[in-house]
């Protein structure tokens, strides 16, 4: 039988190695989060997250959900700091893709031209959200956490997490918008 992860946080306090199956468990999940978030970085972001939760692990408190709200929002916090960076991808990915889809000469399938600049408008969309809303939303697409589950990660009011996400939709249907149009 599989020791359940607050088990597992309380009995690292005194021997941290039990500490190991956290890692074990959740580990891919985090990383792929923050590897659609941040892309190459993912890596030292997901060792800084589990390090940060690691040394905080005395202060973990059990919330009726499971440790992954608690570890995407340390997971959270740790890109937060990376979002100029982030921000900088967004738009340095939009403009690349708008330049390869304007500099091709041959003309590629319709539904590859429209890949390409769905994805360049995309990116464009997440760069323009304020940084709070793109993560709600990212949290909600790319990890698939339940509203409760990233308000527990944030440490934000479920009706913060609705209000963000319905922002966050709204701004980025609108900045799509044209393209339904076509």
């Amino acid at each position: 039988m599989q020791v359940a992860d607050d088990v597992l946080i309380r009995e690292s306090i005194r021997e941290p190695e039990r500490f190991a199956p956290l890692f074990d468990r959740h580990a891919a999940a985090v990383h792929r989060y923050l590897a659609r978030r941040i892309g190459e970085p993912a890596d030292d972001l997901l060792s800084e997250t589990f390090l940060v939760a690691f040394r905080r692990r005395a202060s973990y408190r059990p919330m009726q959900l499971d440790v992954r709200p608690w570890l995407f929002g340390i997971a959270t916090k740790v890109l937060q700091r990376h979002v100029r960076k982030e921000e900088r991808r967004y738009r340095a990915l939009a403009r690349a893709r708008l330049l390869e889809a304007s500099s091709r000469t041959d003309d590629p399938p319709d539904d590859r031209l429209d890949a390409q600049a769905l994805r360049a408008e995309l990116a464009a969309a997440l760069a323009a959200l304020k940084p709070a809303d793109r993560d709600v939303l990212l949290l909600l697409a790319w990890a698939q956490l339940s509203y409760a589950e990233i308000a527990a990660a944030l440490d934000i009011p479920i009706g913060t997490v609705r209000s963000r996400i319905n922002r966050a939709r709204r701004l980025t249907r609108a900045a799509l918008s044209h393209l339904e149009e076509d």
